[in-house]
């Protein structure tokens, strides 16, 4: 087990501040202090350095933390194993799951539900972010798992295939360019378009979509850019902009008419969701919540 100590050391590292780490921690700053100079003076070496209110890892610092997070991982997956060899019902562990916007909130609700009536006791903490953000936090030791939009040239993360998902135009109802419901591509250049923040998975399907049919993202009418699946659906029922967001996500809009659904002519736009973990690491915590996840869907 990881010493008391230790955990604070990481959760220092982590945020960055001693002042942070007391609030996540629920513990004074002083004795967050009295915890790392412990350290420090049992491993005779100095773990972090102070530059004001800056703090950095030293190169034993650095050295300690991914010896700690290693450590940390391999005790999070035996709790889990050895709780789960009698029943499943009683397994313990940490499932620290990160997915994009489209995927956290309409995909994973049944399947948390799911998996929590058949792993009671598995705390389940869950990152909410684009795409981009989700691999940096997978990298980053934050989550342990990930599913996020399309597969990028990482070679040191392990993809495994999930869903497939559908990108649509859309527009309010009360927009002038629901006169027509079929359009030639190249029309796309003069509307007023609204869509999603860099590091969007919804976007980097938009723009790989129009590059098939030779139209970059500088050539279009860009009005604004909103991070959020919800947001941008938001300002879309309002305003007389176009924009492409998840079909799951606007299912309820389309059928109450308040968005209206609009075609280009050669445009198709499909997504594939995958899971992703670091390279080699394959729990069977996450094993078992990948296998969940593909049953419910039929994957």
């Amino acid at each position: 087990m990881i010493s008391t100590r230790h955990e604070v050391f990481l959760t220092v590292a982590q945020q960055k501040s001693f002042s942070k780490a007391s609030q996540v921690l629920y513990i004074s700053q002083p004795a967050i202090s009295k915890h790392i100079k412990s350290l420090e003076e049992h491993y005779k070496a100095k773990l972090f350095d102070r530059k004001g209110i800056q703090i950095d890892l030293t190169p034993a610092g650095k050295l300690l933390f991914e010896k700690l997070v290693e450590v940390k991982r391999i005790q999070e997956q035996t709790e889990y194993e050895i709780s789960s060899i009698r029943d499943v019902m009683q397994a313990k562990g940490v499932l620290k799951l990160g997915a994009s916007t489209t995927i956290t909130l309409y995909t994973l609700p049944k399947v948390l539900s799911s998996f929590h009536q058949h792993y009671p006791q598995i705390h389940i903490s869950l990152l909410n972010r684009n795409t981009e953000l989700v691999m940096e936090a997978l990298l980053n030791q934050d989550i342990n798992l990930g599913i996020i939009e399309g597969r990028a040239k990482l070679t040191n993360i392990d993809y495994e295939p999930f869903i497939t998902d559908e990108v649509v135009a859309v527009c309010s109802r009360k927009s002038p360019l629901t006169k027509k419901k079929q359009y030639a591509i190249k029309e796309i250049l003069g509307m007023p378009l609204a869509i999603r923040e860099r590091g969007s998975g919804t976007l980097a399907a938009l723009k790989h979509a129009l590059e098939k049919n030779r139209i970059k993202m500088s050539d279009l009418n860009i009005k604004v850019r909103l991070g959020g699946t919800e947001a941008l659906k938001n300002f879309l029922v309002e305003s007389d902009s176009l924009g492409f967001l998840p079909h799951k996500a606007v299912e309820k809009e389309l059928a109450f008419g308040d968005l209206t659904q609009i075609h280009f002519d050669g445009l198709q736009i499909q997504r594939n969701f995958y899971f992703i973990q670091r390279k080699g690491e394959n729990s069977e915590l996450n094993k078992s919540f990948i296998k969940l996840a593909q049953k419910i869907y039929n994957v």
